[in-house]
């Protein structure tokens, strides 16, 4: 049994109301109160592209929910896609968890970007999102426009977070500080006016977007 899922299951095994097992491979099984049983494939891989996605999918086509265990995992845009499309849910062992115990593993998305992800396709002035990884998006606004968004899930994201994103993914026109509890430090801000782009909250944001 591989360490990530051994650690799964110490995880849910903490967890009231739940339980699981070892099924095969990356395979487990959880069982929620008053929920129907799920089936989750527990990933290591620190970035989930759509063929490792496919190759879960054609190893395990009984799943129904794909986990990438570490907390650095990225999801590029085609696999969120090719997995919703498949009816399978995605994102991190916190997800899962949340998504049997409501009974909607399936459609399960990351829940570090989910609510951002809904203020986004919500948005009146926005004509067309592209979602190019789980915390990049390219939007088209009204105006025509055109803004790529990096999303920072950090309490108080420092100058290295700001950078980090910057090297990982490319350039982008606003970072998103989405932790509804916190606030970018001071360096953070100084870092992105550095790079070219605003580091901001959801607030700021939307007057950006007003005004693009």
């Amino acid at each position: 049994m591989s360490w990530q899922v051994n650690y799964v299951l110490a995880y849910i095994a903490e967890e009231p109301g739940m339980s699981a097992q070892h099924v095969r491979g990356e395979l487990i099984r959880i069982k929620a109160k008053n929920q129907p049983d799920v089936l989750a494939a527990i990933s290591a891989a620190n970035k989930i592209d759509a063929a490792t996605a496919a190759s879960y999918r054609e190893k395990y086509p009984e799943m129904d929910f794909l986990c990438g265990y570490r907390k650095t995992c990225v999801w590029p845009g085609d696999t969120i896609e090719y997995l919703q499309s498949a009816g399978i849910g995605w994102g991190s062992a916190g997800t899962l968890t949340s998504a049997a115990l409501d009974g909607a593993a399936n459609t399960a998305s990351h829940k570090t970007y989910f609510f951002s992800d809904r203020l986004l396709r919500q948005y009146g002035r926005v004509q067309k999102l592209l979602r190019e990884y789980d915390r990049i998006y390219r939007i088209t606004l009204k105006t025509g426009t055109i803004l790529r968004i990096g999303m920072i899930a950090d309490y108080e994201p420092n100058a290295n977070a700001v950078r980090s994103l910057w090297d990982e993914f490319g350039p982008v026109d606003i970072v998103w500080n989405i932790n509804p509890n916190g606030s970018p430090s001071p360096e953070a801000i100084d870092a992105g006016a550095e790079l070219g782009c605003e580091v901001v909250k959801w607030e700021e944001l939307k007057g950006r977007l007003r005004t693009a």
